[in-house]
């Protein structure tokens, strides 16, 4: 059983907090979005309250093993240092003897942050000995890192096993409760939005989820593979045919299951993925040759609004087609609206969907937005999470 870091003791403590400050930085490394840093800073001030002295370990990005300056975390040591009100000092590496000199003269409520984990390949490896090194530096181990607590890396299922005493971060206990409250015992009608580009990518989700939901949306270009399972022609839209027998078979399931199992009835239809392409409103029936799916069309839209409306629980992961782009984004954009007006336990999973509802202006209207991606994708799978194992099995080496 996981504990979380209210339930342990982190005072007078060297605290080693894995968290995710792998935050988007401009050509000059400046800092564009500080959001992944302040998820973190309940577990941090929290920790500091208590008197821990601090050992704060992140990635930064894909330097595959070699010291990328651009990588750095420093901005991130002067970013929280503003955020926190104290002084962060920025270790020259993550393990060595000067990170063990300096984590060692650490005082209580004092922070260290190393820099980027991914400097080595060791940490992507899941090294024992790199993983030791970091653990070496701390008696009490923290993952408020959800967004990558579904990797095996050193960092978040190595260190654990080296550490006697492990918990998760607030970040990753918001994470797992409302999880909880939306797919183990859910107020109903639960329902499920599951949009992208690939059916691969969510096929696994939709088969775990599809037994336990009221109701299932499919949308994005993955809609486009159970349109041709309908027998319908999709034109120029990405598919995959590999998987239409596969389509037609969680289309059966649903159907013996009595969950509604709402696709696309009409489309947007373009020429290309393009803000000046040509596009027109067609039913799914009607898909020209030439043409391309790049969102839902408004009958659609009405009915999967209509679906919002009528769930207490709503899980949403993926768009409902290219809103990256203006012309294609009314659907992702409306169905976000639709969500945010929602009294209904609400919440939001994966990159695109999260982007989606910031620019929808609906951020502060949905109960909980998660902070991963592949995280997510992989608890609606019905999976464990590598890191969360960890956790439970701490100290077992």
């Amino acid at each position: 059983m996981i504990k979380y870091i209210d339930e342990i003791d982190v005072s007078k403590s060297r605290v080693f907090l894995r968290v995710d400050f792998n935050v988007p930085l401009d050509e000059q490394c400046r800092i564009t979005d500080d959001h992944r840093i302040r998820a973190a800073l309940p577990s941090i001030r929290y920790s500091l309250e208590k008197g821990a002295s601090l050992i704060v370990a992140s990635h930064l990005g894909r330097p595959k093993g070699k010291r990328v300056p651009e990588m750095s975390l420093a901005p991130v040591a002067e970013r929280l240092s503003r955020l926190i009100d104290l002084k962060v000092d920025m270790a020259p590496d993550c393990i060595g003897p000067e990170v063990e000199k300096m984590a060692g003269a650490l005082g209580p409520g004092q922070v260290l942050l190393l820099e980027n984990l991914r400097y080595h390949k060791e940490e992507q490896a899941n090294d024992p000995g790199f993983a030791r090194a970091l653990a070496s530096l701390a008696d009490v181990y923290v993952n408020d890192a959800f967004a990558v607590s579904h990797r095996a890396h050193a960092s978040v299922v190595g260190v654990p096993s080296f550490v006697e005493v492990c918990g998760a971060g607030f970040l990753l206990k918001n994470e797992i409760t409302y999880f909880e409250k939306a797919m183990k015992d859910p107020e109903r009608p639960l329902l499920a939005i599951l949009g992208g580009a690939k059916v691969s990518s969510k096929l696994g989700a939709i088969e775990n989820i599809l037994p336990r939901v009221d109701k299932l949306i499919i949308g994005g270009a993955m809609a486009n593979t159970f349109l041709l399972a309908w027998g319908l022609k999709v034109g120029k839209s990405l598919t995959e045919p590999d998987l239409v027998e596969t389509a037609k078979a969680i289309m059966e399931q649903a159907r013996k299951s009595g969950t509604d199992f709402l696709l696309p009835t009409d489309c947007v239809v373009a020429e290309s993925l393009s803000a000046d392409a040509r596009v027109q409103v067609v039913k799914a029936d009607k898909v020209p040759d030439d043409m391309m799916i790049v969102d839902i069309g408004p009958d659609t839209l009405e009915a999967f609004k209509a679906a919002v409306s009528d769930s207490a629980t709503i899980v949403w992961n993926g768009p409902m087609g290219a809103f990256e782009i203006e012309p294609f984004s009314r659907g992702t954009m409306e169905l976000a609206h639709a969500v945010g007006a929602s009294p209904a336990l609400s919440i939001i999973g994966g990159g695109d969907t999260d982007l989606a509802i910031h620019r929808a202006g609906e951020a502060d209207n949905v109960s909980y937005m998660s902070t991963g991606g592949g995280a997510f994708l992989m608890l609606l799978e019905g999976k464990d999470l590598p890191g969360f194992k960890a956790l439970e099995e701490c100290g077992s080496k």
